[in-house]
Parts: structure tokens; sequence; C-alpha cells
């Protein structure tokens, strides 16, 4: 009847009921030879502890219980909502305010474990873009000040310095542009100019467009055989391209020379295609895959920054797919290459 823990009201109400009856039911004994006086007088002890101790505990209860739903809930209710919970609303158990408290406690713990690591990534991308904005602005008062020292006067060197503080000039306005660009995305302020295309087109567009950087290293750029027959789908065209840019640049930049970039181009269903871009460059540590479209995050930071970018590419393009509601992955293995696949909604001919 009696577990060893976890009592529930009723079941102390009768634990002390049976402790003081039976002491009343010994005591009586020893003075009076009454056995129904007994009896009587033994029932009616259990009866009146039995119900006294339950309402004791049940307030006591109530009132730790209310406490606890302040702490939770940290609202203040008015006395008809007061009064409408305790005579209206049946009175939970326990066990059910136990399961809420659990119930609470886990998703403060969860709450707090989110804040933890959105703590940290606000850190990280805080001293990465810290850093990325100084090492232009550094570079460029270096220069300018070699030239106002005096180098201006050689015509070789002030080219020269001039020409690097042009270039880290352009690399300032290209971040602060990036950063424009994803803050927008990020709030949903870009509008999406939707039109239907033929995503091999623009696939053919974007690799002329880069051929001068692929034909440096040798890389072929081409879509997979199988995958030519025009597919059209229904996207923002020009932010499918700068997506398309960003990968295939990418792609080439971390590439081995006399490698390739493939395209391929599946339809899943009657709603969508998938768009793949395969290579089989120097591929990425899997340990860096959950984060690899982060912004400014780098899996190798200093020779990323020496091959160049912003280090927003591949963040800028997870959040131009998903406010098309699709959605970007990648596969990679080092030394063998890297996939990565977005999804586009697909129209048929009807």
């Amino acid at each position: 009847m009696f577990e060893t823990k976890n009592y529930t009201p009723v079941q102390l109400a009768l634990l002390n009921a049976l402790v003081i009856s039976s002491c009343g039911f010994i005591t009586t004994l020893l003075f009076s030879k009454n056995i129904v006086f007994t009896i009587l007088l033994t029932i009616l002890l259990f009866g009146v502890s039995f119900l006294l101790t339950r309402f004791l505990v049940n307030k006591f209860l109530n009132r730790k219980i209310k406490l606890i739903y302040k702490f939770i809930h940290q609202t203040k209710a008015s006395k008809r909502e007061e009064f409408f919970k305790k005579t209206i609303l049946p009175q939970q158990s326990l066990e059910e305010v136990g399961e809420e408290v659990l119930l609470w406690a886990d998703q403060r713990k969860n709450e707090m474990e989110m804040l933890e690591k959105n703590e940290i990534f606000r850190k990280e991308f805080l001293q990465n873009l810290s850093h990325e904005f100084k090492t232009p602005a550094f570079a460029i008062q270096g220069y300018l000040e070699t030239l106002i020292a005096g180098a201006i006067d050689v015509p070789e060197v002030s080219k020269k310095f001039l020409g690097k503080a042009f270039q880290n000039t352009e690399r300032l306005i290209h971040l602060i542009s990036d950063l424009d660009e994803i803050t927008k995305l990020e709030s949903g302020k870009q509008e999406l100019f939707l039109q239907r295309f033929i995503i091999q087109d623009l696939i053919n567009e974007v690799f002329d467009s880069l051929s001068f950087k692929a034909e440096a290293k040798s890389i072929r750029c081409f879509i997979k055989k199988g995958c030519e027959q025009p597919l059209t789908v229904e996207a923002d065209k020009e932010k499918i391209r700068q997506v398309l840019t960003n990968l295939i640049d990418n792609a080439i930049k971390y590439g081995n020379s006399e490698g390739k970039i493939e395209a391929s181009i599946y339809q899943t269903d009657d709603k969508n295609s998938l768009i793949e871009l395969s290579d089989d460059g120097i591929g990425i540590e899997e340990e860096h895959l959950p984060r690899i479209f982060e912004r400014f995050y780098r899996t190798d930071y200093g020779r990323s920054r020496n091959i160049g970018g912003t280090g927003l590419g591949l963040a800028i393009c997870k959040h131009i797919i998903e406010a098309h509601g699709q959605i970007i992955h990648v596969r990679s293995k080092p030394a063998v290459g890297t996939t990565f696949g977005f999804t586009l909604k697909t129209k048929l001919d009807s």
C-alpha cells in the first residue's frame, strides 16, 4: 500500500491517522474496559486525524506549489483569476506539478545551453569581424604613411603602394557590401524577384564568367553527362547566380591544378530539383562541416585569407537558398574533394 519514498498526501494522512488511532486505542484500553467505547473512539480519532492531516498537508503543499508556479511562470494573477483557479479549475496532483517543474527545468537548461553557444558564436564573430576590418585598414594606413614620409616622390614605389592601398580599399568595400547584404537577408528585407529560367544555362554563364580563373589553374568546368536536359526552375535568377558564382569560385580557389568542377542537376520530385557542384580539390575536414556556413568561419584561417574573400560567401549562399524556402548542404573529404548542393523549385512544362 505504501511505497518506501514519494508518499502522496493521502498516504501521509493515512499513516498519521493509523499511528494516532493506534496510540488512542492502546491508551483507552488501559483506562477503560468498554470495548465498544474504545472502538468508537479509535474510529473517531482515525477519521479526525486523517481529515485534519490531509487538510494541513494539502494546504502546506498548495502554498509551496503556488510559490513554484510564481517562480516558473513569473506572472501576477488578478483576484478574479486566482478565484477561478482555486474554485473552478481542477487542482493538479503532485505528480503533475513535478512533471511540469521537470519540463520547465529542461527548457531552462536548453535555453542556457543555447545562450552559451550564441555567446561563443558572438565572441567569435566579433573577433573575426574586427580582424577582417583591421587587416586592410592597417595595410592602407601603412602604405599611406610610407608615401607621406617621402616615398611618393619615387614614381615606382608610389605607384606600387597606391595600387596596394587601392586593393585593400576594394577589400573593405566588398566586406561592407557583403555584411550589408547578409544583414538584409537575415532580417528578411532583401526582396526576391522570382522568374523562370533554365538552370543549365545559368550554370554555363557562370562557368564562362569564371573561365579565366579556371584556365589559370587548368581546371575543367562542365555539366555532368546525362544532366544536360534543360530544366526550368523558379527563383531569383541574380541571387542564384550569386550562389553559383560563390560556390564555383571557391571550388577554383581550393581546387587542384588540372582538376575539374562538375555540375549535376537532378529532378528530385515534381516540385523540387537538386543542383550539385563537385570538385576534386583539397576537401574539408569533417569537424568543420557543421560550421562551414557560419559568417567568417574559415577551416584554415591563414591560408584562406591569403587566397582571398571576405569569409561571408557561404553564409550569403545559405541565406539566399533559405530565403527561397530551400536547403543547402555540403559533403567533403580531405584530398578527395567537396560537393555543395542546394534545391530549387521546379517548374515543369504544362
